[in-house]
C-alpha cells in the first residue's frame, strides 16, 4: 500500500506498519464522509466520492499481487487486512449515520439504572453499526475472492477496470438486497441522496433503491480505477486508460441524473374525483409518560380535540401516529374512548394508530374506523425493531437478551401481503420502521394501493432520525409514484408528492394539526410491476465476465 502514500506524501518511505495504520485511518475517514451525506446534513455529493478511497486501498496493484509467482501467497495474506479496511469504512459510515440511536438514553423512566441504560444503548449502537459494517466486509471479501480467480497479470488493462466496476456494483446491490431480507436495514447507499437529489431518486421508479445504489457504487469505482491507472510509474497507455475512465465516470454521472430528471419532470396529472382531503394530528406525547395514566389522558384529549378541529375544517379522514392511543383497542376500551365517540358524532373516517391483541402477543396496528364506528381494515406493523419491540431468538436467547431489552411484551409482526381497504379505495399502509423496507410499499402498490399512509412514533430520538425517516418515506413515494401522508408523534409529520416534494412538514416536538389535499393514483412504475430486476441483471452480467475471464485464464495455462 505504500504507493498510495508515496503519491500523497511525495517519495518519502513509510514502514509497512505505518502504511497499514494510515490505510485503516483513510478507510475510516472516507466512511465518515459517507456518513455526512444523509439527512439531516444532506451533503449528498460526498456519496459519489466517499467509497473511492476504500476501493483504491483494496485494489491497489500491490494488493492485487501482480507478480504471478507470489500471487496466491499475497492474495491470502492481504485478504484479512482487506476485511479490516472494509470494516473500518463500514464503522465510519454506519456508526455516524446511525448515531441517533444514542437518543434512547436515558432509560431510567423504564426503571433501568443509569449505567445499565448506557450499556444498553452502546450495545444497540455497536450492534447495528457492526451489522452494517458486515455488509461492507462481505463485499470486500467477495471482491477479493473474485480477483483471486485470475493470475494477477491483467490488473491494469482497461478491461480489468470495467470488469471490476461491474462486479463491485453487482455484488454491492446483491448484498443490500440480502440485508433487506433481515430484521435490520436502514443505511442503504441510496438513502444518502434523499431528500435533496430528487432527480436521481427517480431512478427508484425503474428498479427501486438498487438503481440509485448501483449508480453511486459505479461512479466511485470508475473514479478509483482512474486513480489506480494513473500511477506515476505507468506508461502512456495506462495513463490514457485513466483519462478514459475519468471521462466515463463523468459521462455516466451526468447520464443517470438526466435519466432521473426526465422522470422527475413528468407532470402529475390528477384525474377528477381523485382528490382526498386528509387531516394529520401530531400528538407530541413523550414516550416516557405515554403508557402511564398521564400519558393516556393527554393522548385522549389531544387526539380527540385534534379530530374535532380537523373535522370542522372539512377533512374526509384523519390520520394519527403509531400508538396514538397507547392501550389495547378492545370493545370495552373503544366504547369508553372519547375519540371513538367523536367519530360517531362527526362521521369522519379515522385512521387510528393503536395496539391490538393477536395470537402470540401484541401488534402495533393502524385501523380504519368508519363513520359508523366499525373497523373496516387493520394493518399490523411488519418490521418490528429488535430489542425495542420484540425479543429476537426468544426461545434460545430470551433469558439473556431480556437483560438488554427494556420491553415487557413481545410484539407480533404483521403478515407481508396485507391489504388496507378504506372508504376511499385501497391504501398503502406502513408503521414507522416499515419505511426502511421498499418491498413493503411495492407489494401494496402492486396490489392496487392508491396513496401512502405512514404512522410513526420517533420519540425519544432527535431530529436526526426525524429527518432520516422522512427521507425514507420520500424515497417510497417516488418509487411507487404515490402521494404520502405521514403522521408522527413528535415529528416530522409531513405531506409528500409523488415527485418527493415535501408540501408541508411539522415542527418537531410540538402539538400540531394540519389539513391537506392529496390525490389517489393508480399508475404502476416499472419498479412496482417488476420489482428489483436490476440486481439479478447485474449479477448475471458479472457471472458472464467472470466466466470469460476464468476461461481465458485456463486457456493460457493449457497453452503454457
Amino acid at each position: 500500500m505504500s504507493k498510495l502514500w508515496h503519491r500523497l506524501r511525495g517519495d518519502r518511505p513509510i514502514s509497512p506498519r505505518s502504511s497499514r495504520l494510515l490505510s485503516l485511518a483513510i478507510a475510516f475517514g472516507s466512511g465518515l464522509l459517507m456518513g455526512l451525506a444523509p439527512a439531516p446534513l444532506n451533503l449528498f455529493p460526498l456519496a459519489w466520492v466517499a467509497l473511492a478511497p476504500l476501493w483504491v486501498l483494496l485494489f491497489e496493484p500491490e494488493s492485487l499481487a501482480v507478480n504471478r509467482s507470489n500471487h496466491e501467497r499475497a492474495k491470502h495474506s492481504f485478504l484479512p487486512f482487506a476485511v479490516c479496511l472494509s470494516l473500518a469504512w463500514g464503522l465510519g459510515y454506519h456508526g455516524l449515520a446511525l448515531s441517533w440511536i444514542t437518543g434512547l438514553h436515558p432509560l431510567t423512566w423504564l426503571g433501568v439504572p443509569w449505567l445499565a441504560s448506557v450499556a444498553i444503548v452502546l450495545f444497540c449502537w455497536g450492534f447495528i453499526t457492526l451489522w452494517g459494517a458486515a455488509l461492507v466486509a462481505s463485499w470486500a471479501w467477495l471482491m477479493q475472492a473474485v480477483e483471486g480467480m485470475g493470475d494477477g497479470t491483467e490488473a491494469q488493462i482497461p478491461w480489468s477496470s470495467l470488469r471490476r466496476v461491474l462486479l463491485g456494483t453487482a455484488l454491492w446491490c446483491a448484498l443490500e438486497w440480502f440485508w433487506s431480507l433481515g430484521p435490520l436495514d436502514w443505511t442503504a447507499l441510496a438513502y444518502t441522496q434523499s431528500p435533496n437529489n430528487l432527480a436521481l431518486l427517480h431512478l427508484g421508479q425503474i428498479s427501486g433503491t438498487s438503481g440509485v445504489t448501483a449508480a453511486i457504487v459505479a461512479v466511485n469505482g470508475l473514479l478509483a480505477e482512474a486513480w489506480l491507472s494513473a500511477q506515476p510509474s505507468a506508461n502512456d497507455r495506462f495513463k490514457r486508460n485513466g483519462s478514459f475512465l475519468l471521462a466515463f465516470a463523468a459521462v455516466f454521472l451526468i447520464a443517470v441524473h438526466l435519466l432521473g430528471y426526465a422522470l422527475y419532470m413528468r407532470p402529475l396529472a390528477s384525474a377528477n374525483g381523485t382528490a382526498l382531503k386528509v387531516g394529520i394530528i401530531q400528538g407530541n406525547i413523550p414516550t416516557r409518560i405515554k403508557l402511564g395514566g398521564e400519558g393516556i389522558r393527554r393522548a385522549t384529549a389531544s387526539y380527540t380535540n385534534g379530530y374535532r378541529t380537523l373535522a370542522a375544517q372539512g377533512v374526509e379522514a384523519v390520520l394519527t401516529p403509531e400508538g396514538a392511543l397507547p392501550f389495547l383497542w378492545t370493545d370495552p376500551n373503544k366504547l369508553r374512548s372519547p375519540l371513538y365517540q367523536a367519530v360517531l358524532e362527526q362521521g369522519i373516517v379515522l385512521w387510528l394508530g393503536t395496539f391490538t391483541a393477536q395470537p402470540g402477543g401484541i401488534a402495533r396496528s393502524l385501523l380504519t374506523i368508519a363513520p359508523n364506528g366499525t373497523t373496516v381494515s387493520r394493518y399490523d406493523k411488519i418490521k418490528l425493531v429488535p430489542l425495542g419491540e420484540y425479543i429476537p431468538f426468544q426461545n434460545l436467547l430470551g433469558g439473556i437478551i431480556n437483560i438488554l431489552s427494556p420491553i415487557a411484551e413481545n410484539g407480533v409482526p404483521g403478515t407481508f401481503h396485507q391489504q388496507f381497504e378504506t372508504p376511499f379505495g385501497r391504501a398503502i399502509a406502513s408503521i414507522c420502521y416499515d419505511s426502511a423496507f421498499p418491498e413493503v410499499f411495492r407489494a401494496q402498490a402492486a396490489a392496487g394501493g392508491q396513496f401512502i399512509l405512514t404512522a410513526s412514533n420517533l420519540d425519544p430520538y432527535s431530529e436526526v432520525l426525524m429527518a432520516q425517516h422522512q427521507a425514507q418515506d420520500i424515497m417510497r413515494a417516488i418509487e411507487t409514484d404515490r402521494w404520502a401522508v405521514r403522521a408522527t408523534n413528535t415529528g416530522y409529520s409531513s405531506v409528500v408528492t409523488p415527485h418527493g416534494h415535501v408540501e408541508w412538514r411539522s415542527q418537531p416536538r410540538l402539538y400540531e394539526t394540519h389539513a391537506a389535499t392529496i390525490f389517489r393514483r393508480q399508475t404502476q412504475t416499472l419498479y412496482v410491476r417488476w420489482g428489483d430486476w436490476l440486481t439479478p441483471l447485474l449479477l448475471g452480467l458479472g457471472a458472464i465476465v467472470v466466466f470469460i475471464r476464468s476461461s481465458g485464464h485456463h486457456t493460457n495455462h493449457r497453452a503454457g
